[in-house]
This record gives structure tokens, sequence and C-alpha cells, in this order.
């Protein structure tokens, strides 16, 4: 907390010329005099690109820095006033979850998907206390409560696939904060969530943190988070530390040229004019209904109505963008539209082919005209495999010889930014902007006319996403493919989409220009979700509040 003079107490963590570098080899440290400190009460967030050391700190000061491949080579880690590089392992686990803990990005990896997750919780207290059975299960159901988690004994007594993404993460809080410690880092928590969720989640940190006085030190690549949470600021680059400020000094007047990019960086929340665009319709949907079936042991299955009553129509050269909360039906439009999920009902028609009706071979020579590009470019290459067979594999399948498929794989190399020596790598060789080029290089390869992105930049710093954003505007201007982008990103809908439509609980709310749906919303729903975005009340190409 912040005491009369405006400063916070004794530092809980202090960072001082760490150093990180890898057990074999000589090259360049990962982290390199690192030093910064974060007292009780306070919220230092760590910002900068992929590769920018900020997980890799994070990790030397839990003590999980993978063996035999990195570890901490000079510097020091006090929490409180012991050195945690000096510690043993067992006493690193007795300072893990009682004095400091760790939310990661992923809860589904964080969290055992064979146990349920009052057991996961209870854990941490049958490890680190002696409460007996009874008092671990009522400490956890109050637990489970205080992050305001519904129905807490439903949610104990259940699996992780069983519940949301907002609801896996509360969990994973619930047990990094169960025991009260004094330190809780934050490891780009909100990255895969919705606006809303994201928003909840991130008072939810502040209310606990309020309440337990903890000192929190966020990771994170989004700057409309800083801007919403951050008390001070860690900018990273290359494993060094390149400025730090309060959050005011960074986001009004940042010294660094890095800081200044990182910043401006960061698309706005009103999107540019864009003229209506007169092409051919290359997509339509008409009346598409997708229902699911939920079976349940010894009872009658029930029905979840995913996708109700849609229509849409994406022209050439248009970016339609489809934006909604986790849960709305967005993906599900997608993977219906692609052939990933038959639809219950409706017509697709693509480039003037009606999909439903049509024989397995008329399919196979339709879907040929429209790709896909998914969120995550690390699942979406074969890692055994060298790029350029990834990238002639879907020609060649559709006879394509494979000199003129290796050709034209070589032409797309060139379009999206790399070279074509890039085609005898593989895929574990780049970084996560240059898989998703790669990602994007393969779904041209059969010249669609219609490419889906599916939260296609959601995963990737802000730097690298305006990268691929720029790239995705270039393309749809030079080869006239229709994109439909999925997002839950709004300033990434303002930054590229012609027009935007909103759905919520499988049904278009609202539709139109993107500059009138995200400029002037008119629906109830679509100016939550506006409301919701972080740091909505900062211009960060102008460097100031709006």
């Amino acid at each position: 907390m912040i005491d009369d003079a405006g400063t916070y107490g004794s530092p809980v963590i202090r960072v001082r010329d760490l150093t990180v570098g890898l057990t074999h080899g000589d090259q360049k440290n990962v982290v390199e005099n690192v030093s910064f400190e974060v007292g009780p009460g306070e919220t230092l967030c760590v910002v900068g690109e992929s590769g920018s050391g900020k997980s890799v700190t994070a990790f030397s000061i839990m003590g999980l820095l993978q063996k035999n491949a990195l570890e901490p080579t000079s510097g020091e880690v006090f929490l409180g006033d012991e050195n945690l590089l000096q510690a043993r392992p067992e006493r690193m686990r007795q300072l893990r979850s009682a004095r400091m803990s760790m939310v990661f990005q992923e809860p589904m990896t964080a969290l055992n998907p064979v146990e349920k997750v009052g057991k996961q919780i209870e854990e941490v207290l049958l490890l680190h206390s002696k409460m007996g059975a009874a008092a671990r299960r009522q400490r956890t159901l109050e637990m489970l409560d205080t992050v305001h988690l519904p129905d807490p004994q439903r949610i104990y007594d259940s699996f992780p696939h069983q519940l949301s993404g907002g609801q896996r993460q509360r969990v994973v809080i619930c047990i990094a904060l169960i025991l009260e410690p004094d330190l809780l880092i934050a490891d780009e928590p909100t990255t895969a969530l919705d606006v809303t969720t994201q928003q909840q989640i991130l008072t939810l940190i502040r209310e606990m943190q309020e309440r337990q006085n903890t000192a929190v030190l966020f990771i994170t690549h989004d700057m409309g988070v800083v801007a919403d949470i951050a008390d001070r600021v860690v900018v990273m680059r290359d494993g060094n530390v390149v400025e730090v400020a309060d959050k005011e000094t960074i986001l009004r007047s940042p010294s660094h040229d890095y800081t200044r990019m990182l910043i401006s960086s960061v698309p706005s929340l009103v999107p540019e004019p864009r003229q209506p665009l007169h092409t051919e319709t290359v997509l339509s949907v008409a009346g598409l209904n997708k229902t699911f079936q939920k079976k349940r042991f010894l009872r009658s299955a029930s029905e979840i109505q995913a996708v109700a009553d849609l229509n849409l129509t994406l022209r050439q050269k248009e970016i339609l963008g489809v934006v909604g909360q986790s849960g709305s039906g967005k993906s599900t439009v997608a993977r219906c539209i692609v052939g990933l999920e038959e639809p219950t009902s409706g017509d697709i028609t693509i480039c003037g082919d009606r999909l439903q009706g049509a024989r397995s071979a008329e399919r196979r020579q339709m879907r040929r005209h429209i790709q896909m590009v998914f969120q995550d470019p690390y699942r979406s290459l074969n890692p055994r495999v060298k790029v350029g067979r990834s990238m002639v594999e879907g020609s060649t399948n559709f006879g394509t010889p494979h000199d003129a498929a290796m050709g034209r794989a070589e032409e797309l190399m060139e379009l999206v930014g790399l070279s074509t020596a890039a085609l005898d790598r593989y895929p574990h060789q780049f970084s996560g902007g240059q898989r998703q080029r790669i990602c994007i290089a393969r779904a041209l390869m059969l010249e669609p006319a219609v490419l889906v992105a599916d939260e296609a930049v959601s995963a990737l710093d802000v730097s690298v996403q305006e990268q691929v954003l720029e790239l995705l505007d270039e393309i749809r201007e030079r080869t006239g493919v229709g994109i439909l982008f999925i997002t839950h990103d709004l300033r990434v809908a303002a930054r590229i989409c012609d027009s935007i439509f909103v759905m919520n609980q499988g049904r278009i709310v609202e539709h139109g220009p993107a500059e009138h749906v995200l400029g002037r919303p008119e629906e109830e729903y679509t100016q939550k979700l506006f409301e919701a975005a972080p740091g909505r009340h900062w211009d960060f190409r102008n460097f100031c509040p709006v």
C-alpha cells in the first residue's frame, strides 16, 4: 500500500542485476543485468515483444527455469530478506504458493484435466497447512465464492473442461492466492480472453490485491492492460531493461525509441472511414443454424443452439469482422463455413456454388476457394516436416505438379516477407509472427476467394500483430481475396475491418460499416463490449488520454 509520503512500503521482491544464460554454449545471455523491485500493494507491469526475456525473468524468480537449459549466472533476487537464487529446491517448494505464486497464460494447461477443480485447490492447503479435510473443503468453497464464481459447490465438483476459459482462470487465481502470498506473478493471464472476461479477471486481481496487500508482477504485451492496471512499468528488449518509469510517464512521454514503437503499434479503437465496396460477392451465408447435442449419463440429451439464423455476405477485397464474447458462436460460424462442422440447416454459397447438397467430389473442389488461418501457428504446422513440404501439400493433392507448387510457394514466401530459404527449415526455427506469416502463405497456395482468419493475431505481441495486419491488408488488395476476420479484440477489428458483425449467444445483434458499429454502437451489448476494452480512454498513437 502507498504510505503518507506517496510511496510503497519495503519491497516485497527485489531483482538486482539478474543475468540468465544458456547452460550449454557461449551464446548471448537470455536475460542480462535486469533490475527492478515491487512493493506491497503495487502493480508492476513488464512489457516487451516475444523473446524480450519477460517470462524468463519471472521463471527465474519462481525457480522454474528449465533444468539443463537455462540458469541464473549472476545477480540477486530477494523475496523479503531471502535471496531466492541461493535457496535450495526444498526451500523453493516451501516458498511457492505460501509466499509467492504464479498465474500462467493458459489455464487449461495449468490445471490437471483428470482431477476435479476442488481437489486441485485443496492440494495447496494439503501441502502448506495443517488443516483437516473439512476445513480445507470449507476454505476452498469460500475462496471460490471470493473470486465470484457462480455456484461454488458445482465448480468444486467440476473438471476443468466443464468450465469456461474465464472460470478456469479464476480457479487458477484461487490456487495462487488461497494462502495469501506476498507476491503474485501473472504471466499474460488475459491474452486469450475476450474483453469482458478480461476486464473481470483484471478487476478480480486488483480486488484480491487490495484485500491482501499483494505485490503484483504483471507480464503483458497489451498496452491497454498496462493503461488500466499498472502503477509502474518495466520495458524489456532482447533480455535487457530499456526503460523503467511510472505508468503516466511511460504512456505520455516515453524516453526510449523502442517504448515509443511499442505504444504507437497499439491500434486505435476508432476506425478510419472506409469507402464502401461494390465488388462481387464471394461468400453468402443464409439462415445458418448449428445445434449441438449435449449428452448426459442416464439422462436425455439436451440441445445447445450455437448459431441461430445467421445471415452474412462477404465481397471480394472486403475484410468482414465477426466480434463477440467467448461462446458467442464466432468460431462455430467459421468452422461451418470451411466445412469443419456440418450446419444443422441453412445455405452457404462460395463463388456462386452452393455447398449444401453438393456431392463429395464437388465439395472437395469448392473448398479450394476457401482456406483458414487458425489462432495458434505453433499447432498449425507439422513440426516434423519442413515448411516447403507443408506449403505444397494442398496444391499437390489437387493435382499441381510438385515443381510448379514449389514455384508458387517461393512467390508466396516473398509476398509475406520471408525469404525462399525458409522453405527448407522446420517450424521451430521461426518466431511466432514468422510462423503465422507461413500459415497465411500456405492458405494462399490454392488461390482462395475467401480467407477465414480465426483469432489469427490474438497470440502475437503488438508490433508483430501490426505487421501481420498490414500483411493481410496488402494481400487482400493484391489478390482480391475476401477475408472473414474473427476476433475478440475490438482494437484489431477497428484497425483492419471494413464492416463488423457483432455476435451474442449465436445471433447477430448488430452489423454495419466498422466506423458506425464501433464508432457509434447502437445496441447495449456492443456498447458493453466497447466499455470493457482495456485502455479505452487512451489514444496510444498520440501518447495521450482521450
